[in-house]
């Protein structure tokens, strides 16, 4: 517990000591404003915008899909989403250090949340690999993947579409599209078994080494290089995504592939699997709930306006995926028109769009290798900004747990370059011929929805009962100089913990077991594998609670009240300000008496 000294002993002390001065450490702002909302936005906005939220839309009633959606966004996406932006910029520290301020007790959370971001900074990067591998493909008299004229291809591949009388041919059962044999003979090389790793692909591991390097030196000088990195990567996605739009909406059969998109199915809202989806898809596409937004906002100004940022940047967010939609949509539409079949079966998700469902309609346009280098270079920043900022709050995270430490010569840099090369290292066995087995059990386990939930859980309980929905309110006001929209303080008391806990429970309940390609299942080495990643997240909460409580002295209601106590050194709110300047007056008084005091005892000589 803190030792309370009278002012006259801090006085002596004070007067008796000579302290050395400390060593300034400097942590670094953003240069303007600009640069914050592009990081975040180039956070937030990423491939699930592109490939996960319009298939989402399509598969779960269309139209309909936004009621649930923006249901979850304005009462688990915005106040959680403002939690950790003013979080990070009250208290100037990352993701683990900010926690250990506010609220030491559940301090856990954020170190789990920074494994769950090591996790998916190791795999999410393989992605950008393969888009790497793809683009470089790009540039050739003709794309390798619209014909079956190449050495990968076999003698079951097809080429549907070519002409307006393929509804004539006989075609197998077995047969395969050529950019199916592209992707999984050419670019993955996939073993037929889920114990067979295989050799490494060299290809993909130079793409791989590439995209490390990229991202290393993104960051390497923290927020002075991020900074000005955003500029070009979370704004020219948006041309690349206009372009494709454009063109997109040109083609014959896209109106059928936007209604498709958009029509609404209201049925589809009795289904409780709609409403876990859409409550996902909103902790996925925030990121929230991995410390990332904490991190990016300590860099700001103690004044900035973190509640009107919040509000633009998740409406941004949800208008990107909204647009996204049309400009997939459209060109799934074209395909299905060319192939004559349903929208149905050429729809899919994940690197399946990218990769599988997306090049196969740029396949069938005119100059088609101009436009798969437009969609894998958007691809590329899309990903790549998401990388390189959830990395960028890693190693904020960690150099703030000894700042004097790393803020010194070039040990920041060192972290960051150990962290990338052993990332690298990990990495390369996912570019394994089997490597895209390892992949799906990171993408399942490693970022499961479920530990996002009950970190959403654990920020909202500790910020709206512990901490004080009130008291960070106090904060947010002294920084911005108004009280944001009450509802966001009810929400994160009441309404944000029920609905994660609800959709936490639900997915508990209905959880299965991976199967890669929903047939085929792991043995028991994956499933522990993906269980590791699992509870090696969630499981540093509580044991980092009862850490910190066993080393805490005094009784355990005096440890639990300690823990649950902010440090002294947090900026003051208005009300403690006030509060301060009524007992100022009042103790120069006593201090003016104390000297005069003392002045006369000195002047009458010993007694």
């Amino acid at each position: 517990m803190d030792k309370s000294y009278d002012p006259e002993v801090k006085f002596k002390l004070d007067m008796g000591v000579v302290h050395p001065a400390p060593s300034t450490v400097t942590r670094g702002q953003w240069s303007s404003k600009v640069e914050f909302l592009l990081a975040v936005a180039g956070q937030i906005i990423g491939l699930g915008n592109v490939w996960r939220f319009p298939y989402l839309c399509y598969k779960n009633g269309g139209g309909v899909f936004f009621i649930p959606y923006v249901l979850f966004l304005f009462t688990c996406g915005i106040p959680l989403f403002l939690l950790e932006t003013s979080l990070g910029q009250y208290t100037t520290q990352g993701g683990i250090t900010c926690w250990r301020k506010i609220c030491p007790l559940f301090e856990g959370i954020g170190f789990g949340s920074q494994v769950v971001v090591l996790y998916s900074s190791i795999y999410y990067i393989i992605i950008l690999a393969w888009a790497f591998f793809y683009l470089f493909s790009s540039f050739s008299s003709e794309l390798p993947w619209a014909s079956c004229r190449n050495s990968w291809n076999t003698e079951t591949c097809v080429e549907f579409g070519l002409n307006a009388d393929h509804m004539n041919w006989s075609v197998a059962e077995n047969s395969t599209s050529p950019v199916r044999e592209f992707w999984e003979r050419r670019v993955l090389n996939i073993t037929g078994d889920v114990h067979e790793l295989g050799s490494i692909r060299w290809e993909l591991a130079l793409c791989l080494l590439l995209s490390w390097i990229t991202c290393y030196f993104c960051v390497w000088k923290g927020v002075k290089s991020t900074g000005k990195v955003v500029y070009f990567t979370a704004t020219f996605p948006y041309v690349m995504l206009v372009v494709l739009l454009v063109r997109g909406i040109t083609l014959p059969g896209a109106i059928d592939g936007i209604k498709f998109y958009l029509y609404p199915d209201p049925s589809r809202l009795t289904d409780p699997q709609v409403w876990m989806d859409a409550g996902t898809q909103i902790f996925y596409s925030y990121a929230i709930c991995i410390g990332c937004l904490t991190a990016l906002g300590s860099y700001n100004k103690y004044n900035n306006n973190c509640y009107k940022d919040c509000v633009y940047l998740c409406l941004l967010n949800s208008g990107t995926s909204f647009v996204a939609g049309f400009a997939i949509f459209s060109a799934l539409g074209f395909m299905a028109y060319e192939q004559n079949t349903d929208i149905s079966k050429v729809a899919e998700s994940g690197p399946g769009l990218a990769f599988i469902a997306y090049p196969r309609a740029v396949a069938m346009m005119p100059l088609p290798q101009l436009w798969a280098i437009f969609f894998f270079i958007m691809i590329i920043l899309l990903g790549l900004d998401s990388e390189f900022v959830g990395l960028e709050a890693l190693v904020t995270a960690v150099s703030d747990l000894n700042p004097s430490f790393f803020h010194t010569g070039h040990r920041r840099k060192l972290l960051l370059l150990a962290i990338c090369a052993g990332s690298f290292l990990i990495g390369l066995v996912m570019v394994t011929e089997g490597g895209l087995y390892i992949f799906q059990l990171f993408d399942y386990y490693a970022c499961s929805g479920m530990t996002l939930l009950l970190f959403a859980i654990l920020q909202s309980v500790s910020i709206g009962w512990v901490y004080g929905a009130d008291r960070f309110y106090d904060n947010i006001e002294d920084m911005i100089g108004y009280r944001p929209l009450p509802l966001i303080k009810y929400c994160l008391k009441y309404i944000t913990p029920v609905v994660c806990m609800g959709t936490f429970v639900f997915s508990l309940i209905k959880y299965t077991p991976l199967k890669f390609n929903n047939t085929v299942e792991y043995p028991w080495w994956g499933y522990a594998l993906g269980l590791w990643f699992t509870l090696s997240s969630t499981l540093i909460v509580p044991l980092w609670m009862l850490y910190n409580v066993s080393v805490t002295p005094g009784t355990l209601r005096q440890r639990i009240s300690f823990l649950c106590t902010p440090v002294d050194d947090l900026p003051l709110t208005k009300a403690q300000k006030k509060q301060l300047d009524v007992i100022r007056p009042f103790n120069s008084l006593e201090a003016q008496q104390e000297t005069s005091a003392w002045s006369s005892c000195k002047d009458s000589g010993p007694i």
